[in-house]
């Protein structure tokens, strides 16, 4: 991106108080986005423990590790901190934070103390939750479907409520994100002049500010119902149960989008940087942000193929979850296309990058498979969802968050990752994901329920399989956070633009300082201009 700078004296730039109490006062959207870093590494630790003993239970039939209430509450926990602490504000919080204001030019986002606010809503809505580990634990699955989580005697409404105040985070964050894009662009820099990993985010800013508020009341709903016996979901009080999964996937599919679109934006910026050529059809990648978006908001029903609505609805439903191919099928041949003839270097967020392509492909592939009703009514609630989900969530997000901290650690940090230890760590993730979930494909296919604790021994093998790739996927990410933190110490000092970048974060130094920018931005070229 082409920029020329004016020189601010009457700015103070000084260096951060050092100190916890600094931390945790700071409103410097940086180190609010570090903050993010560990809170998700953190969680993500303890949900891939989970994972970890969920698959060592299946490892054989039978009991293995655990009985059959201890394992529904080991899979409950292992969603709900996966899709509410890790990977819902793994991209737009963390990473968002700390690269949005730098690549619009801006000084910070337009709300410090809220961003820092969101943070506090993450950890106090995580705090919530966890007091239900000292009241029997929860066992509904991340999804609380009622009637049983109204009926369950345990501490479902703790981890309902914490993921109810979890919410006012990813809403306070998109709010931020809206106003940040909308008033703090550096000079010259018209929204199509903005990276696309900018129109990822704020298309995500937008789905968290107008669906998060439904799945906040529907669990401030189920919570009131078990609290005060009131009748809402529960069919004994005259409430209706398939009420509250329209109300949770009319939230929980946009959610999906919450956490794959900056995921998409992050792969943007990585295959144009590595591939040192402009990216082709920009304005296509960037209406397809909104595009898949705006389409999240009818595919809710797909969930439901089983639940009785009618057959007309069926039909809308199928259609409309057809028609999101469409948008992101564009990213993906755009994609590829900025790679044909490019001079790409493979370096390991590149990698991580084209591990997307492949893995999320393959999830949305076969999420065609099941936006088909004839299809679904075979596959729904068997392993083949297990796998479909896993492949779009784990191996299309997860990919990316690996390659973007990857790519810009050394702006985080100033210094550099080691690239052979970073190829090795997304040898052992692809190759153990593959390895784990791909035969879960194979086991819906063959009829195998998901969320039993047991299973058919004609199954065991492919489970076996599963199980071994999970732990070479635990071990990769064990690599990795030993190459992050090897890094942070001793890794070699990284230069202000590593990877002869052309967006605004690479054209200040590394780290940045306070304000960002010590010489103010003026845009006068598009975010990619290679050649």
């Amino acid at each position: 991106m082409s920029a020329t700078t004016t020189h601010d004296s009457s700015k103070n730039y000084i260096n951060h108080e050092s100190g916890i109490l600094s931390w945790l006062t700071t409103l410097d959207h940086k180190r609010i986005g570090l903050l993010y870093m560990w809170t998700v590494l953190t969680f993500f630790a303890i949900g891939g423990f989970y994972a970890m003993l969920i698959r060592t239970e299946l490892f054989t039939a039978g009991k293995t590790i655990v009985d059959a209430g201890t394992y529904n509450q080991f899979m409950t926990f292992h969603g709900a901190i996966m899709v509410f602490m890790v990977i819902i504000p793994g991209v737009p919080a963390f990473l968002g934070n700390f690269v949005l204001p730098l690549q619009l030019g801006a000084k910070d986002v337009a709300f410090p103390r809220v961003n820092l606010l969101s943070w506090y809503c993450l950890i106090v809505g995580a705090a919530i939750a966890l007091c239900s580990l000292f009241y029997n634990g929860a066992d509904t699955g991340w999804t609380f479907y009622t009637p049983y989580s109204i009926d369950t005697d345990n501490g479902t409404v703790w981890l309902v409520l914490g993921a109810f105040v979890m919410g006012f985070s990813s809403i306070l964050t998109g709010l931020n994100f809206i106003a940040t894009v909308h008033k703090l662009r550096a000079p010259g820099m018209t929204f199509f002049r903005m990276p696309l990993f900018v129109w990822g985010l704020y298309s995500t800013a937008v789905l968290q500010v107008l669906a998060t508020p439904v799945l906040g009341i529907t669990l401030l709903l189920l919570a009131a119902e078990r609290i005060l016996g009131i009748g809402i979901f529960d069919p004994d009080l005259g409430g209706d149960p398939v009420l509250f999964q329209h109300f949770f996937w009319f939230y929980s599919h946009p959610a999906v989008y919450i956490m794959i679109l900056p995921a998409m934006g992050i792969v943007s910026e990585l295959i144009t940087a590595f591939s040192r050529k402009t990216i082709f059809g920009y304005k296509a990648i960037a209406f397809s942000s909104i595009g898949i978006a705006a389409v999240s908001f009818f595919v809710w029903g797909h969930h439901m193929f089983v639940s009785g609505q009618s057959e007309v609805a069926g039909i809308v439903f199928s259609f409309i979850t057809m028609l999101v191919g469409v948008p992101t099928a564009i990213k993906t041949f755009n994609w590829v296309a900025t790679m044909f003839q490019g001079s790409v270097r493979f370096d390991a967020p590149l990698l991580f990058a084209m591990g997307f392509l492949f893995l999320f492909t393959i999830g949305g592939v076969t999420g065609i498979f099941l936006a088909v009703t004839a299809m679904d009514v075979h596959f729904h609630d068997t392993y083949f969802v297990v796998a479909h989900f896993h492949y779009v969530m784990v191996g299309g997000t997860l990919m990316a968050i690996m390659g973007g901290l990857y790519y810009w650690f050394p702006k985080m940090f100033g210094r550099m990752v080691s690239d052979f230890w970073a190829r090795i760590t997304f040898l052992l993730i692809f190759i153990g994901f593959n390895v784990t979930f791909f035969p879960q494909f194979i086991l819906g296919a063959m009829g195998m329920p998901r969320r039993y604790y047991d299973y058919l021994p004609a199954y065991e093998s492919l489970n076996k399989i599963s199980t071994i790739g999970a732990w070479t996927i635990g071990t990769g990410f064990l690599i990795a956070l030993g190459v992050i933190i090897y890094a942070m110490k001793k890794g070699e000092k990284a230069s202000d633009n590593p990877w002869g970048a052309k967006t605004l974060e690479w054209q200040t130094s590394s780290p940045p300082p306070h304000e960002n920018f010590i010489n103010d931005p003026v845009v006068t070229a598009g975010p990619y201009e290679y050649r």
